[in-house]
């Protein structure tokens, strides 16, 4: 415990939207003296995930599309580890870095921002075949199997292994899952130009979604816009469909559909981070923090919370349900980063903290080059002026200057220039090159 000279000690557990931009606004507002600030995860930057899509489709450069913490938080110490135990009744947390060393650290203010990783259900086959899209290496690998799938398709004469090869299947209808089919399919489509025997009517691409309707986010008539545009493409979209098995790579769906594939991309929702359990914290029946609309962790006033891994209440919509909590979402993430950082020094200085209140202001997405769909605050649109809309706000929300700058010369050089279409298989394996050198 710190003494009443020391620094108050903050530990920020996780260096996502919440921890990260939560440590940007303290590191600004309060001396040196007044508190120190450790912000804990186990990568050394924050990733900006609306962009992955396009760091996938090779339309930004995928190092652009994160923060590096250290260059951002230069007054907070940043320790690249991993959480495995959080213990409120010693004020401590275990942590775990690259090389298997545990050790605890103590706290006088704890902000867990641990967020949330991608939900996976009993499917048979899905650990083995599925792909996510979370964090900039699986862009990277995604983009880099999907050419090379092509690459493998275009040296094959037999027309079953052909067919399996460009075969690529989608799991997961939201927001991640639809960018992601959309930005992917219009790289390959553009990509067939460099290969003499695959078409675009050669691949076949689909998008799979157990609810009856597309991107929950946006109006069921921009839903409808969406499955259109997508169909128009000659993408096949099952709704209220799920996916049953994908053994070997043989899709089952529950509609009787059954084919073979080689891309498994899974996007169908995340759940809070599974180290929660690992904790004393009070939860609830999904596992994340139960937390109060101060986005203060029940009965727990110098423990914080926020983002994915939380139930906050949702104060815009307690007229219609007084237990609906806000859902995981960017939007909600960065704004209640704001709001938790400035209730923290409230609370440090004595001063009454405020609630979290935040009525949605819309959403945008993009579904490949100059094509999109948008709706906020009621303005709703499609096409390129959606595309516009998407890139202008997610560059807005994009952390520092220099990240915001890259991308957008990114931006300009991929329209000046045309798409670079070449698979790095290397960096799946990189070391196979010096084996089999080792071994001759």
């Amino acid at each position: 415990m710190a003494g009443k000279s020391d620094p108050t000690r903050i530990l920020i557990l996780g260096g996502g939207y919440v921890g990260m931009y939560t440590a940007l606004r303290l590191q600004s507002k309060l001396g040196r003296r007044e508190a120190s600030v450790t912000v804990v995860d186990p990568q050394p930057h924050m990733t900006y995930q609306p962009f992955l899509p396009e760091a996938a489709a090779g339309n930004v450069e995928p190092r652009h599309v994160v923060a590096p913490l250290r260059r951002v938080l230069k007054r907070c110490h940043v320790l690249t580890a991993r959480v495995t135990e959080i213990n409120k009744e010693k004020r401590s947390v275990t942590v775990e870095d690259a090389e298997g060393v545990a050790s605890d650290l103590g706290y006088d203010v704890l902000v867990v921002a641990l967020g949330s990783v991608s939900r996976l259900l009993p499917i048979p086959g899905l650990p083995e075949q599925g792909i996510g899209l979370k964090t900039v290496g699986e862009a990277i690998y995604l983009r880099n199997h999907v050419l090379a799938k092509m690459d493998a398709a275009a040296n094959t004469s037999d027309p079953e292994l052909r067919k399996r090869l460009l075969t690529f299947t989608f799991v997961g209808g939201g927001y991640a899952g639809t960018e992601a089919l959309a930005e992917l399919e219009d790289m390959a489509r553009y990509a067939t130009r460099y290969y003499e025997s695959i078409t675009r009517d050669d691949m076949s691409w689909s998008l799979i979604e157990a609810a009856g309707r597309i991107m929950p986010e946006v109006s069921e008539k921009m839903g409808v816009y969406t499955v259109k545009a997508l169909e128009d493409r000659d993408i096949k979209v099952y709704l209220n469909t799920f996916l049953k098995s994908v053994e070997n790579g043989h899709a089952v769906l529950s509609d009787g559909t059954e084919f073979d594939t080689d891309t498994l991309v899974w996007n169908a929702g995340v759940k809070a981070n599974p180290v929660l359990k690992n904790s004393d914290l009070p939860l609830d029946e999904r596992g994340r923090i139960k937390a109060t609309s101060h986005l203060q962790v029940e009965g727990n006033p110098e423990i914080w919370a926020a983002g994915d891994c939380s139930a906050v209440p949702d104060l815009s919509k307690t007229e219609e349900d007084p237990n609906a909590t806000c859902a995981p979402s960017a939007q909600h993430a960065v704004r209640q980063a704001h709001q938790l950082a400035k209730n923290v020094i409230s609370s440090m200085r004595g001063r009454k903290t405020g609630e979290y209140y935040h009525r949605n202001a819309g959403s945008v997405a993009g579904l490949g080059l100059y094509k999109g769909v948008a709706d906020v605050y009621g303005f709703k649109a499609k096409g390129l002026i959606a595309w516009f809309m998407h890139r202008t706000y997610h560059v807005s929300k994009m952390p520092t200057f220099n990240r915001k700058a890259r991308i957008i010369i990114d931006w300009t050089l991929a329209f000046l220039f045309r798409r670079e279409v070449v698979s790095m298989g290397q960096i799946q394996n990189p070391r196979a090159d010096f084996k089999r050198a080792a071994s001759s």
